[in-house]
C-alpha cells in the first residue's frame, strides 16, 4: 500500500529518489539530514527511511534507540490499512512518540468526510488526534504541493524541545549502526548515526562484533568528509566484519582495545545463543515468578476480521491476581516473519486461530526460541491462557507437526475423486497421520485422514522432504493448486507436577 512516504521525504529534502525505486518499495534504509528553519533558527533533522517496521522492531530487540519520534505516513483518501496498524503497534511497543502525517490531502477524494473517517480509524487504533481532544499530532500534508511540510517540521522541532533532545559535540564519537553490508573494493561498510561526540578518519572503532580503523567517512550526499558530529548519518569503511543494525558503536584509544571489546561481544553472542531460554506458555509462569513479569504478552493472528476483535477481547479478559494477558498485535492472516520479529522483541507467545505460520516464520521462530500455538477452538485459547496465568498449564493433547506439502497440481479421477499432486517442502508426510488443509495461511479443513498416499505409482507409508507424491484426502475433494497441506499427529502428554 503506497501511502507516499518516500515522495514526502523527497519533498522535504527537495531531491527526487522515489522515481528510481522498483515498484515504489523502499529498497534500503536510507538516512539523510535536512536543515529546517524554525522561528529564524536553523536546526537539523535526521530522517531514517525504514523499509517497514520489522527493521525498526528488530533494532529495538537489540536495545537500540535511534528514533526519537516516529512520523507515521497515512494516506488521507485510503485511510488506515492493516500495515498501518502493524506499524502503530511496533512503534508503541518501542515507546516512541508518534506524529501522523496525513498525506495526499490535495487529492479530490480526500474530502473532509473522508479525512474525519481516517481520523476516526486512527483514534480506534489508539492514536487520538489533538483536534479530537487527544494527544497525537496529525498534520495534513501533500508531497505534490508541499502543503503542511513546514508545519510537520515545526511539530518535530516542538517534540524535540518537549523531549529535551540534546547531544554532546565534544569527546569521542558514539552512536548506532543503521545498517551494514559488504561493498566490492571497500570490504565491510556501515551506515551509522553519530549521536554523541566527534568521529574522525583514523579513529579506532568498535561496533558490536566488528572493529577496525576508520578509513573514510562519506556523508548522506556521498561527499567525503574528515569528521562527523551529531546528528549526522554517515557511511564508514575500515571495519573487519559486517555488524548488526542497531549495534552501538564507540571510539577507543587503540586498535587492541577495539579488538578486545569486539571479541567479548562475539564470545557473549555464542553463549547467549547456547543458553537462550524459550518463552512458552508452559514455562511462562516460572518466568513470571522469577522476574516479576506481570503480563503474558501475545501476538494474535486469526482467519477473519470478525474473530480478531472477539478473540482480542476474550484473551485480554484473562487475569489472575498477579498476571494479566496483553495482546500486542492482532490481525487477520497467516503467521508471518513480522509477527515472529515482534514476538522476539517483546518476549511474547504467538497464537494462531485457524491459521498456520509460513515456512520462513517457522524457521525464524525455531531460531529465536519463540513458541507458536495454533488452535481451532476459541475457548481452548482462553483456557490455556488462564492455566498459564495460574501456573497450571499441563497440556494433555499436544500436536506434533510432522511436515508440509505444497499442492502443485490437482487431478480429477472418476470414481476416485480429487488427487493432489504435491511436493513435500519440509519434514515428512505420513500415511497414518492427520492432515490440515490451508489456503493462504488460513486453515480450511483439519483432522482429515489420507485414504491414499502414493510415491510415483506405488503406495507409500511416508514421503520425505524434497520428494513429490500424490495424496487423496478422505472425504474431501475441494483441493486447489497452491494449498499447503500440514501433516501432524496428536500426542498425549502425561500431567506432571
Amino acid at each position: 500500500m503506497d501511502h507516499g512516504k518516500t515522495s514526502l521525504l523527497d519533498k522535504i529534502r527537495n531531491a527526487n529518489v522515489a522515481a528510481g525505486e522498483a515498484g515504489g518499495i523502499t529498497q534500503k534504509t536510507s538516512a539523510f539530514v535536512t536543515t529546517v528553519e524554525v522561528e529564524g533558527q536553523k536546526k537539523q533533522v535526521v530522517f531514517l527511511d525504514t523499509p517497514g517496521h520489522e527493521a525498526f522492531t528488530s533494532m529495538r530487540a537489540r536495545g537500540a534507540k535511534m528514533t526519537d519520534v516516529v512520523v507515521l505516513v497515512v494516506s488521507a483518501p485510503e485511510g488506515v490499512m492493516p500495515q498501518t496498524i502493524e506499524s502503530i503497534n511496533h512503534a508503541k511497543a518501542a515507546r516512541v512518540p508518534i506524529v501522523v502525517a496525513l498525506n495526499k490531502i490535495d487529492r479530490a477524494d480526500a474530502t473532509e468526510a473522508q479525512v474525519q473517517k481516517t481520523l476516526g480509524e486512527l483514534a480506534k487504533a489508539g492514536l487520538n488526534p489533538v483536534e479530537w481532544g487527544g494527544d497525537t499530532e496529525v498534520i495534513r500534508t501533500s508531497a505534490t504541493t508541499g502543503q503542511g511540510i513546514k508545519q510537520l517540521l515545526e511539530t518535530l522541532d516542538y517534540q524535540a524541545q518537549l523531549l529535551d533532545l540534546k547531544a554532546d559535540f565534544d569527546g569521542s564519537g558514539q552512536g548506532t549502526v543503521i545498517e551494514s553490508k559488504v561493498e566490492e573494493g571497500r570490504g565491510a561498510v556501515a551506515n551509522i548515526l553519530v549521536q554523541q561526540g566527534r568521529l574522525r578518519v583514523g579513529d579506532f572503532i568498535v561496533m558490536g562484533r566488528s572493529f577496525g580503523r576508520i578509513r573514510d567517512i562519506t556523508d548522506d550526499k556521498g561527499q567525503r568528509v574528515r569528521e562527523a558530529v551529531p546528528p549526522s548519518p554517515v557511511q564508514i569503511s575500515g571495519i573487519d566484519l559486517v555488524c548488526d543494525a542497531g549495534d552501538k558503536f564507540y571510539v577507543t584509544d587503540s586498535l587492541k582495545k577495539a579488538q578486545e571489546a569486539a571479541e567479548q561481544r562475539r564470545m557473549r553472542e555464542r553463549q547467549i545463543a547456547l543458553a537462550q531460554p524459550k518463552v512458552t506458555l508452559d514455562n511462562i509462569f516460572t518466568q513470571i515468578t522469577d522476574k516479576e513479569l506481570k503480563e503474558i504478552l501475545v501476538v494474535l493472528k486469526t482467519d477473519q476480521q470478525g474473530t480478531v476483535d472477539v478473540l482480542k477481547g476474550e484473551c485480554e479478559k484473562v487475569k489472575s491476581d498477579e498476571v494479566r494477558v496483553r495482546v500486542l498485535h492482532a490481525a487477520v492472516g497467516g503467521i508471518t516473519e513480522s509477527d515472529i520479529v515482534l514476538a522476539d522483541a517483546s518476549r511474547a507467545v504467538v497464537i494462531g486461530f485457524n491459521v498456520i505460520p509460513t515456512g520462513k516464520a517457522r524457521q525464524l521462530a525455531e531460531q529465536k526460541g519463540i513458541e507458536i500455538r495454533t488452535y481451532q477452538i476459541i475457548y481452548e485459547i482462553t483456557d490455556d491462557l488462564k492455566k498459564a496465568a495460574e501456573g497450571m498449564l499441563t497440556p494433555e493433547l499436544r500436536e506434533e507437526i510432522l511436515g508440509h506439502a505444497e499442492v502443485r497440481q490437482v487431478f480429477k479421477i472418476s470414481k476416485v475423486g480429487t488427487i493432489a499432486g504435491c511436493y513435500v517442502t519440509d519434514g515428512t508426510v505420513n500415511r497414518d497421520a492427520l492432515i490440515r488443509v490451508t489456503r493462504n495461511g488460513v486453515v480450511i479443513e483439519h483432522d482429515r485422514k489420507l485414504s491414499q498416499l502414493k510415491r510415483v505409482k506405488d503406495d507409500a507409508k511416508e514421503v520425505r522432504s524434497g520428494l513429490e507424491c500424490g495424496m487423496k484426502i478422505d472425504g474431501y475433494d475441494d483441493i486447489k493448486e497452491g494449498d499447503v497441506l500440514e501433516c501432524y499427529k496428536k500426542i498425549e502428554v502425561k500431567r506432571t507436577l
